[in-house]
């Protein structure tokens, strides 16, 4: 095996990367740089693996990358249904003799006996980079991989550290502290900000997120290992924050190796904050300082082609990349590149597989925008639970596998087969939707937020948190009564109104006894005008303040018809959000002024019930059919009615307008536009803020309150 090669400095600022040139010799220029790469460049870390080459299925047209990693696993959570049995170890799997390939068909056959190698589509001995060129220009890994090609820093980690679970502690803490530094968390791309087509597939992004729905844990490959039949090399790969496994060419996965661990996963489907307020979308996105370009391996929406056009845009990349280029805007503009980004959702439900149904994102609140992923937690999956509210740090995940292989395992399943049978067709289209609608996270950091107003520190506890509250509490005097007069000008010259109604913003659940709730504040502000937009520029001034709120209309067709309590759907084995599935902290605002006489059927008696259960209790009956699970709740509600209204209430305080302005709209716009900017941001940090801090009540005022109340 001869071979020329090079080792060249690119730039003096630049001194920390190479570029390796290798001019082919006769025995291969890919064996001349697994040779002389050990010894020229020791501290290299390893590069991950060549994807797995393209396996033709039996009786299919179709052609598979390679092997699924994960296999959900047979146990329901939460009275799900049913049991299944549970998976076979590998090693069973294996020797178990099930016909076809190894698949992510999301049952445990994923794992085995498939029937022949699972090998590469190239002749024997021949290189998946042949014909090589007269060149192979590779760079070392830069500063920016960590962001842009994170897998190659866990491949690193790994080959260091050998299949010893230590090497998963050191991915966590390495990435731990490349976020620490200098406001590092600016640089990740947001999935909430940045629409999915201009993120790079297995890049770091972040996501926050709302817990709406955890499915089954899945089985996966944690380690696995490669043969390759004719050297029998072998070689070992991590399957963690992978959907799919990866071996190089001519190589086999040996799944009787006593190298091979078999990991547990947890998965939570996840949606944006319900009711999440524009200011604190336009916040976050102005605090970004992610780079991100139109990526080319996804295309926003996408129709068959011909053979020919295939043909041509191989020929002609250009012009793919003008077609992904043409109506790009700025992602900091107008909003133009979340517009498309749902046109092409909706473009690939108009183009689902087998002419199935528009897929339902199960957005809690109707109207709502925005991505839904699949979050997949590797540890301490135990601390998060429905409802709560997460921001996590993970690798994206949008692999066209993952639809093709649902697809083939829907075609090639048998009736006869029991584990075939297991999963429903509505099952599989909810678990496993197109990465392309739904994608992947799979998850290196989480954590649990105490709140989303990005002009709060995340975290009050740390010594810079601290400074920041004491500086901003010098204010808080002067600050309340700023505020207090804005809320009476908005409530009509009201200062009493004003006053209940500040209590009310500030109120949360602090406490439990028993089943009482301890915190909450409901106020019912009757004396609205009927059919009037008074109620609706009221919300609108909410909305301004606090970081997520939504209006439910109190209408009878709106009780009627419209789904508040979540129930269990068991044919696709998920839990259907309703209205009232909310994150901790959200203002919900009831207008009963636009109730009419009518009559409430079933449904809106019961949609009545739990609005009752939800102001007394704080908790939400959720539906399983069968039975009924409490989850608690922290949502502060105000009704607005033009009587006493028909729900409960902690207090009732009727408006008494001081002043009638002749138009509404100017004067609820002028209102709002008077106010300064840097003042609005001081309200809702005042808001906010002092729903977070802890506060005691001295001996005297604990005195003056048992004296009025025996009073």
């Amino acid at each position: 095996m001869k071979g020329t090669v090079k080792l060249n400095s690119v730039a003096e600022e630049e001194k920390s990367r190479f570029v390796l040139l290798a001019e082919p010799g006769p025995g291969g220029l890919v064996a001349a740089i697994a040779a002389a790469l050990p010894r020229l460049l020791p501290g290299q870390r390893e590069q991950p693996a060549r994807p797995f080459p393209p396996v033709v299925l039996p009786g299919s047209k179709m052609a598979a990358p390679g092997p699924a990693l994960a296999s959900r696993r047979s146990v329901r959570g939460r009275g799900a249904g049913p049991s299944r049995p549970p998976p076979l170890p590998p090693r069973e799997a294996a020797s178990a003799g099930s016909s076809g390939p190894i698949s992510g068909s999301g049952r445990a056959r994923g794992y085995g006996g498939a029937q022949g190698p699972i090998s590469g589509s190239g002749r024997s001995g021949e290189s998946r980079l042949a014909p090589a060129p007269a060149r192979l220009v590779r760079k070392m890994p830069c500063v920016a991989d960590w962001l842009n090609s994170p897998l190659s820093i866990v491949q690193g980690i790994f080959a260091q550290n050998g299949p010893s679970p230590d090497w998963e502690k050191k991915v966590t803490e390495y990435f731990t502290e490349k976020l620490k530094e200098n406001n590092a968390t600016n640089w990740v791309p947001s999935l909430n900000d940045v629409p999915l087509h201009y993120l790079k597939p297995n890049s770091l992004v972040k996501f926050r997120c709302m817990v709406q729905d955890m499915f089954d844990p899945e089985f996966y490959m944690g380690v696995y290992e490669t043969i390759d039949p004719n050297t029998k090399t072998r070689v070992l790969h991590f399957g963690k924050f992978r959907d799919v496994a990866e071996c190089g060419p001519q190589q086999e996965i040996d799944l009787n190796s006593s190298q091979m661990v078999t990991s547990e996963r947890q998965t939570f489907y996840c949606v944006p904050v319900p009711g999440e307020s524009a200011w604190v979308k336009e916040a976050y996105i102005s605090a970004s300082q992610a780079r991100v370009s139109p990526s080319t391996s996804y295309t926003p929406s996408r129709h068959k082609r011909s053979y020919e056009e295939d043909e041509d845009m191989e020929l002609h990349p250009s012009k793919q990349k003008e077609q992904h280029m043409g109506n790009i805007g700025d992602i900091h503009g107008c909003g133009e590149p979340k517009r498309l980004e749902t046109e092409a959702s909706a473009g690939h439900q108009l183009i689902s597989p087998n002419c199935s149904p528009p897929l339902d994102l199960n957005f809690p609140l109707p109207g709502e925008k925005g991505p839904a992923c699949l979050v997949k937690v590797y540890e301490r999956w135990d601390n998060f639970k429905v409802n709560d509210t997460l921001e996590v740090y993970g690798i994206l995940s949008v692999d066209p596998v993952l639809s093709l292989v649902n697809n083939e395992d829907r075609e090639n399943s048998s009736p006869l087969d029991p584990m075939e049978c297991m999963d429903t067709v509505e099952e599989q289209r909810v678990h496993s939707p197109p990465a392309s609608l739904v994608p992947r996270i799979h998850v290196i950091l989480a954590q649990k937020l105490q709140h989303i107003n990005p002009l709060l520190p995340a975290c009050l506890n740390e010594e810079e948190s601290k400074s920041f509250v004491s500086s901003f509490m010098m204010e808080l005097s002067p600050l309340r009564a700023e505020l207090l007069g804005f809320l009476t000008h908005a409530l009509l010259g009201d200062s009493l109104a004003a006053e209940y109604l500040i209590l009310h913003l500030i109120s949360t659940v602090y406490a439990r006894r028993d089943v009482l709730p301890l915190g909450k504040f409901t106020v019912n502000l009757s004396g609205c005008p009927r059919n009037s937009i008074f109620t609706e520029h009221i919300y609108r001034i909410i909305q301004q303040l606090v970081p997520a709120s939504y209006r439910l209309q109190m209408t009878i067709e709106n009780m009627n018809h419209s789904r508040f309590i979540p129930h269990k759907d068991y044919t696709a084995n998920r839990l259907v959000s309703g209205v009232l599935q909310l994150a901790s902290n959200t203002s919900l605002v009831i207008d009963e002024t636009l109730l009419e006489q009518g009559q409430l059927d079933t449904t809106g008696v019961h949609n009545v019930t739990a609005l009752g259960n939800l102001i007394t209790w704080q908790k939400v009956d959720y539906d399983f059919s069968y039975h009924q699970m409490e989850f608690p709740c922290n949502i502060n509600v105000l009704i607005t009615s033009e009587g006493r209204s028909l729900l409960p209430s902690d207090c009732q305080v009727h408006l008494q307008p001081q002043i009638i302005p002749p138009n509404m709209e100017e004067y609820m716009t002028s209102l709002l536009t008077a106010v300064l900017p840097s003042m609005l941001n001081k309200f809702r940090i005042y808001l906010s803020l002092l729903r977070l801090l802890d506060y005691s009540i001295s001996d005297e005022v604990t005195k003056a309150v048992e004296e009025d109340f025996v009073e």
